[in-house]
């Protein structure tokens, strides 16, 4: 596995973005006008689900630290402070840095990508294996993969590519307009998951697809929260596109608490 310097980097991470989300997811009225960009409360509680989401991942993977079941929930943080934190240079200039949860934002993600390069220098030293131990991973199950690379890859790089107003930015799936800003946020945490993911396309045992769902299952729970708490700001009649962002987190998590059911997280079919 990786050094102890790069587990305690990660716990880190639980802990900060722990700070990070709960700030962010349960009081967002007052949060979104002192953030670090122009946010609405909906998308500030929506950051804080990732962010929550991203202490439960963090928090699972130095638990276990365990390289044939973390190393694409590993790479998922990696990739998350990398691009993140490339989207905040990129826009610099419309930063408001006046409260401190704005720098509570840019400290996790500062602390997120010395851990990626801390890791990645790891990896590159030690070159931890991943033994193929487990039970073999199902047709049904690989498909699962294929299709959520595919449709989050489709999302971050649509994301990633679009103007201001393009179709499906300007209340079209997400309920409010998003900036240029904001959307490229968005997408960059959707690359996270795609690229972070795109492993399990080879990977032939169980133990990594389960740890890797259950790992990021606080995303899906917390994200999905966001959206119930705010379904107001939705008008499906008039803009059904909104049934796709709520009902692509639901269609991904229901099932989820089947498999965990049925297959465990990880360890048990380890």
């Amino acid at each position: 596995m990786l050094s102890p310097a790069s587990r305690r980097l990660t716990y880190s991470l639980a802990v900060l973005y722990t700070l990070l989300g709960a700030a962010l997811f349960f009081w967002p009225d007052a949060m979104a006008p002192v953030f670090a960009w122009k946010v609405t409360p909906f998308m500030t509680m929506t950051i804080g689900g990732w962010s929550l989401g991203n202490a439960w991942l963090a928090w699972i993977v130095a638990r276990r630290w365990d390289w044939r079941l973390v190393y694409t929930t590993l790479g998922y943080l990696w990739f998350f402070g990398a691009l993140e934190l490339a989207v905040v240079i990129a826009f610099a200039d419309k930063l408001q840095l006046q409260h401190a949860i704005a720098w509570l934002y840019l400290g996790a993600l500062g602390i997120n990508a010395l851990a990626a390069l801390v890791g990645v220098a790891d990896w590159i030293r030690l070159r931890p294996a991943v033994p193929a131990i487990g039970e073999p991973v199902r047709p049904f199950q690989r498909a699962g993969v294929v299709a959520f690379v595919v449709f989050v890859g489709f999302l971050a790089l649509f994301g990633m590519a679009a103007p201001a107003g393009a179709i499906g930015t300007n209340g079209g799936i997400f309920p409010e307009a998003m900036s240029v800003f904001t959307l490229r946020s968005f997408a960059a945490f959707y690359l996270a998951l795609a690229v972070a993911a795109g492993p399990l396309l080879m990977e032939r045992r169980l133990p990594a697809l389960l740890h890797h769902a259950f790992a990021s299952y606080g995303l899906i729970v917390a994200i999905t929260a966001a959206a119930l708490v705010n379904v107001r700001l939705f008008d499906f009649a008039e803009r059904p596109g909104g049934l796709l962002y709520i009902g692509a987190y639901l269609i991904v998590g229901l099932p989820l608490l089947f498999v965990f059911y049925r297959f465990g997280t990880g360890l048990r079919s380890g």
